[in-house]
């Protein structure tokens, strides 16, 4: 698949360098560039392709709400373990109604969520450089294709496209907060931002952002009052009722989820911008150009707009840099910020020629195309070559199979209604059924605990456990590799008798 994606990238950067001005004049061909981007795109996800351990989780509370006992993980025992409200009922709508498949529902989801982002960072270009246009001066929506283009070579969006998680839907909702904003319609930005929030906490930001946003317009005189007052109606409408059945179902108002202020982890950062140092790089040359130019007329509402988009990159970096901590792989909670920093350095140049006509118009429009394809092919190797993106993906992938299998194996021979306590919950459990109960790691309760989330190990650990416990291990026959669990000390040795039955597993003793 790597070789399909660069040579799809290839396909598309010499179609799109070669035909702009044709892409420029004829709507039909950006429509069928358009269509060729979405392949890229979809060829791009399925370099990775890898259900998460944070989607099997989604996955059995929306079994259970499936079947009729709610959105619990256990049936019976009520605990938010899950932050994608939104999500866990999308994925779940499906099965209720059809009896579709929950994890392949998701991943389909996943990629047409995906294919939106591209779609809307495309419209949402075009809308911001029709914003700068003087009267009568011609419309430049060639430049969307340019973001279209760039949104689909980002990595964090493709590794997350097919992953089951709700990650393509929150930057969709983030895109398109941003477009009903620009477009002037704050009522649906609100419904949206309540669509973001109940997807992902991190959607507290671009509501925060969009409010101040839109009080600073209706201050200075862009918009009226009412601009803020709807916005914040429509975000109410959705949330108040969310909010209180939350209270209802689980007896707490704020999301089951832990944010405390920390510094930032500059590896984590640094890592990130290494990545995607394309993407960095052109939203801080728009940056200086838009701190640089002064606007007026219809130019500084375009440029208002674009202020909006970089806020939201600022302010979604804080939000994951100070109160977050990220524990997905290839910067999982950073995934909206490569598109919305194509979406805005794109629009910076769109706005400002379009204020500002050049007086080599050709000239200076073949630089977009060869620069959206050289970027986007840094993405590409990116995706490829950097340790943080596939090599991670393909041993979350090996990881994720394996503690399946242990999961599927403490099914078959623990007692019913045993307590499994594990690091990965959504892995353990994904071949349990309801004959087990699936906790988080840590718990006292447990019957057994599996603490370690990172599959087989390569060795014999005879390391107490949780509180001390003593270990178990367990060689898998058949293979060099070892798992290591921590019954509950005063019935050690039936539950070892019991998961020693198991074929696949021999149970050794530690010396």
């Amino acid at each position: 698949m790597g070789y399909a994606v660069v040579a799809c990238w290839l396909l598309l950067a010499a179609l799109v360098v070669a035909t702009w001005a044709r892409i420029a004049a004829d709507r039909r061909w950006r429509g069928f560039v358009l269509v060729l981007t979405l392949g890229f795109s979809l060829v791009h996800q399925l370099v990775f392709a890898t259900v998460t351990d944070a989607a099997l989780v989604t996955f059995r509370y929306a079994q259970n709400i499936a079947d009729g006992n709610g959105p619990v993980f256990n049936p019976g025992d009520r605990s938010e373990g899950y932050a994608n409200f939104l999500w866990l009922v999308v994925v779940s709508l499906p099965k209720a109604a059809f009896g579709a498949d929950i994890a392949t529902s998701a991943v389909v989801l996943g990629v047409v969520s995906a294919f939106g982002c591209v779609l809307v960072s495309y419209f949402l270009v075009n809308r911001v450089t029709t914003l700068a246009l003087p009267e009568g001066g011609e419309r430049r929506p060639a430049v969307g294709v340019a973001a279209a283009v760039l949104t689909a070579g980002a990595s964090g969006l493709a590794v997350y496209g097919p992953s089951g998680t709700e990650t393509p839907l929150f930057v969709l909702l983030v895109l398109a907060v941003a477009y009903a904003l620009v477009a002037s319609r704050p009522v649906v930005a609100g419904v949206l931002v309540a669509a973001a929030v109940m997807t992902r906490p991190e959607g507290v930001v671009p509501a925060v952002v969009a409010g101040v946003w839109l009080v600073v317009a209706a201050a200075r005189g862009r918009h009226t009052w009412w601009a803020p007052v709807g916005y914040g109606l429509g975000a109410l409408v959705f949330l108040v009722p969310w909010t209180a059945w939350r209270a209802t179902f689980y007896h707490h108002f704020l999301p089951n989820r832990a944010l405390r202020p920390h510094g930032p982890d500059w590896s984590y950062l640094a890592g990130f911008s290494l990545a995607h140092l394309g993407f960095l790089a052109i939203g801080l040359a728009a940056v200086v150009t838009l701190a640089a130019c002064r606007t007026h007329g219809r130019a500084a509402e375009a440029r208002a707009a674009l202020w909006l988009l970089f806020a939201l990159v600022a302010g979604l970096t804080a939000f994951v840099a100070i109160l977050d901590d990220d524990q997905g792989t290839s910067w999982r909670l950073l995934t909206p910020v490569p598109p919305l920093l194509a979406v805005a350095a794109v629009g910076t140049y769109g706005a400002l020629t379009a204020a500002n006509p050049s007086p080599r118009p050709r000239t200076v429009s073949r630089l977009v195309p060869v620069a959206a394809a050289a970027l986007t092919g840094l993405a590409v190797l990116a995706s490829l070559l950097s340790p943080d993106l596939l090599a991670r993906v393909r041993d979350w992938r090996t990881h994720s199979a394996q503690l399946a299998e242990v999961g599927e194996w403490l099914g078959d021979y623990l007692p019913a209604g045993s307590v499994v306590s594990a690091a990965s919950p959504g892995a353990i459990a994904s071949r349990v059924g309801s004959q087990l109960l699936v906790i988080g790691a840590g718990a006292k309760r447990a019957t057994v605990a599996v603490p370690d989330g990172d599959g087989y190990a390569q060795r014999q650990d005879c390391a107490a456990g949780p509180d001390s416990s003593p270990a178990a291990t367990f060689r898998r026959i058949g293979t060099p590799f070892w798992i290591t669990v921590y019954p509950r000390a005063d019935e050690a040795g039936r539950l070892i008798d019991d998961l020693d039955r198991a074929p696949g597993f021999q149970y050794v003793s530690c010396p």
